[in-house]
């Protein structure tokens, strides 16, 4: 018994951490990255998401959902491109040019003015997102960035930045989880409510998630 109430008490704290993190975000800065993104969809210009490992798989979600699940009957979809999934290119250039460099010099080849880059870091100090978010500030893209702790160097790169204020990188990835489906569905609702751009097959988008 006494072991049972040691796993609910570990159960709800953990819960309770993540509740106070999401209550503690700051919502006009989502908005405004949900504004962003879908501006880039009334304007065509690309979308390009990067991380490395959790983040990375983040980034992968994040390009499915909202490239699948949010598909407008009037206008362009979505060009989502996540820069985490070309395993023989990013391990080509990171055999030749450093792992540093294995997401500036994919979007070196792709990136234009007014794109959006989204660089996920927990620790908000990765170099290869680092890198890539200085490539697209260059280039005059729009920098977003999901990060945590304080927001290490990303926040100063971004033009747009949530930063997740926990120093445990679980809890960062939890959040940073929530948020890629909370601007995946608020961008898919707003989408429906404007009759020339309503998302195909009902409200889910075509089931994607």
């Amino acid at each position: 018994m006494r072991q049972n109430l040691e796993y609910y008490q570990a159960v709800s704290k953990y819960l309770d951490e993540t509740r106070d993190l999401l209550a503690n975000l700051d919502s006009e800065d989502i908005g405004a990255i949900i504004e962003a993104i879908l501006k880039a969809q009334r304007d065509g210009v690309k979308i390009f998401v990067l991380g490395n490992g959790g983040s990375a798989s983040t980034a992968s979600h994040f390009v499915t959902d909202l490239g699948k699940g949010v598909i407008p009957t009037e206008g362009s979809r979505f060009k989502m491109y996540s820069l985490t999934d070309n395993v023989p290119l990013i391990t080509a250039w990171a055999n030749d040019a450093g792992y540093e460099r294995i997401f500036e010099e994919q979007l070196e080849n792709l990136v234009e003015e007014g794109d959006v880059v989204i660089g996920i870091s927990g620790s908000g100090n990765s170099p290869n997102v680092l890198r890539a978010m200085e490539l697209a500030r260059a280039r005059r893209a729009l920098a977003i960035g999901l990060t945590g702790y304080q927001g290490g160097k990303l926040k100063a790169l971004c033009d747009l930045c949530v930063v997740v204020p926990s120093e445990h990188m679980d809890q960062i990835e939890n959040v940073h989880m929530i948020l890629q489906h909370l601007i995946c569905i608020v961008s898919r609702d707003i989408l429906l409510s404007v009759p020339a751009l309503s998302v195909a097959n009902g409200p889910n988008g075509g089931k994607a998630w």
